[in-house]
């Protein structure tokens, strides 16, 4: 005969495999609706045109990051007029699971030898009264001072941390979502005051460059209908 013990711990059991069951994923949220993120990317926009550019990328962190990725782009952008030059990382993975996780440069930079100077969550305004859920690194090595704003996005979140990323992977899974996600990752060099003010002012450009239609991939659909 089954003691009450038992019959607690079988019930506890059955209540975690429910649980378990109903946190399964059940459906895709893709925001990339067709062609790839690289044909969505405009080469050339307002004062900047691109070329191709071996950047720090995340499979340099390790390999099993060289897995978490369906599409990675990195270009660097110039603008004739004032000379500035943009580094930008793409890195689309079309099924972002607890295992296929969007690496952060918080990570990946000091894997590479590089030294976290200061890393804070941003607002990053894009349109009238528009604000992107973004982050400002610089990273630095003995001769170089790299400064870096970054954003995420899980389906239709944008994480600013890792544990918002954690909360976000939760939430589109107890959502019943498997999502797919991005990290867009832009960066320059030298003074730091002067670096960001360049890229605070390239990423709404590119974002309004990108078409309605693919613009949700980056930025989710909430900003991406309301940037002019």
């Amino acid at each position: 005969m089954m003691r009450r013990r038992d019959l607690i711990l079988s019930g506890m059991a059955l209540a975690g495999l429910g649980t378990a069951e109903a946190l399964r994923p059940r459906r895709r949220l893709v925001l990339l609706k067709k062609g790839t993120m690289d044909e969505a990317l405009p080469r050339q926009f307002g004062g900047w045109a691109s070329e191709e550019a071996a950047l720090i990328t995340p499979d340099m962190a390790g390999r099993l990051a060289k897995t978490l990725y369906s599409e990675t782009i990195s270009r660097t952008y110039y603008n004739d007029a004032t000379g500035a030059g943009v580094m930008l990382l793409i890195a689309y993975g079309d099924t972002q699971s607890d295992l296929l996780q969007l690496h952060r440069p918080e990570s990946c930079y000091p894997a590479v030898g590089y030294t976290l100077q200061m890393t804070r969550s941003a607002e990053l305004p894009v349109g009238s009264g528009l604000m992107l859920p973004a982050r400002r690194v610089v990273a630095t090595t003995e001769d170089r001072t790299e400064s870096i704003l970054y954003w995420t996005r899980l389906g239709e979140r944008l994480p600013q941390s890792a544990g918002d990323q954690r909360t976000a992977r939760l939430k589109n899974a107890m959502e019943g979502y498997v999502a797919d996600g991005v990290l867009v990752r832009c960066s320059t060099l030298g003074d730091v005051d002067q670096a960001f003010k360049i890229l605070d002012g390239f990423v709404p450009e590119m974002l309004r460059a990108i078409s309605p239609q693919a613009r949700p991939a980056f930025v989710g659909t909430r900003i991406a209908r309301a940037i002019a």
